[in-house]
């Protein structure tokens, strides 16, 4: 049998998660031809046992520590026969035959190569999170700022959020995020994948970057949809903050000019600070005894050499 799609997940300490999503790819697919693999990062609740007991018929890989989102799509993918690769995020719900119609639109549409789809929160709102604008220096002096959390998707001063686009148009973007995102096998092979310098955060829009250079053209299709809930497996805010610091900062390091790199790193710098200190401002105004307990900033600043 022609395999037409190879679904990727990985799975970190999202069992319950990750088997409603698994359970929604077969609910929901029903004319595409795929396989699922799935790579457990080391989870320490009982994810391995209850994901294979679920779904025997599945490609699970239980690795012995956690490699990070980069190396253990890489490691699937190695194993993966499809035509395309959907890289899938355990936090998400198909909608409408979400599968069936991004594989459609992408037949139809071959010169994209790199494909998204549209998602919503819980109660079917909305969820922008399935595209970004790339970095610029000027979307970093706006988050630097607060400019971007006054003006929230506002094309000026919200630049690498798309403005108040609702996903529902096709539409080339910069970039795909990995929650849902399929491409053609024969270019995520021409590109050695993801760069596995990135541990979490950061690769999609280095893929997406590449992948551009190769020839092609991510799109974003809103007849595909699903529920995507976000930061399932990310339970400290704290280290999910340091971690997409660092993931910023190596992107652009490979991406801009060292000199527009350097600005860039001293302007996350500054947003961490400035961040910082008005959430300390504010609760000594208002929570007064809470202030240490709410200093997630502050840790951010702090540890600013970690990331």
């Amino acid at each position: 049998m022609l395999l037409e799609v190879s679904i990727i997940i990985i799975s970190y300490n999202t069992k319950d998660l990750t088997i409603s999503s698994i359970k929604s790819v077969y609910e929901q697919t029903v004319r595409t031809k795929f396989e699922i693999l799935v790579v457990d990062n080391n989870s320490s609740d009982d994810s391995v046992e209850t994901i294979s007991r679920t779904f025997p018929d599945i490609r699970l890989f239980a690795l012995d520590e956690n490699i990070g989102f980069a190396k253990a799509n890489n490691f699937a993918a190695r194993y993966a026969k499809g035509k395309y690769y959907l890289l899938l995020n355990p936090d998400t719900i198909i909608l409408d035959k979400g599968i069936d119609r991004i594989f459609l639109f992408a037949e139809k549409n071959p010169k994209y190569l790199v494909y998204g789809g549209r998602t919503f929160y819980e109660d079917l709102s909305l969820n922008p999170t399935s595209c970004w604008k790339k970095p610029t220096l000027w979307s970093f002096f706006c988050y630097a700022t607060g400019l971007t959390s006054l003006f929230r998707s506002n094309v000026l001063f919200d630049p690498e959020s798309y403005g108040k686009w609702q996903r529902d148009t096709i539409k080339t973007v910069d970039i795909v995020t990995g929650c849902f995102l399929l491409i053609r096998a024969d270019l995520w092979k021409e590109l050695e994948g993801f760069d596995e310098d990135f541990f979490m955060y950061g690769e999609d829009a280095d893929l997406c970057f590449r992948a551009r250079k190769a020839g092609a053209v991510p799109v974003i299709t809103p007849e595909a949809t699903l529920i995507h809930y976000g930061g399932a497996s990310e339970k400290i805010r704290a280290d999910k903050v340091m971690r997409l610091f660092r993931a910023k900062k190596q992107l652009i390091r490979k991406h801009w000019h060292p000199v527009r790199s350097v600005l860039g790193s001293w302007l996350l710098t500054c947003s961490a600070f400035t961040r910082y200190m008005a959430l300390k401002m504010l609760l000594v105004v208002t929570a007064p005894g809470e202030t240490g307990k709410k200093d997630i900033w502050g840790e951010v600043w702090r540890k600013r050499e970690e990331w």
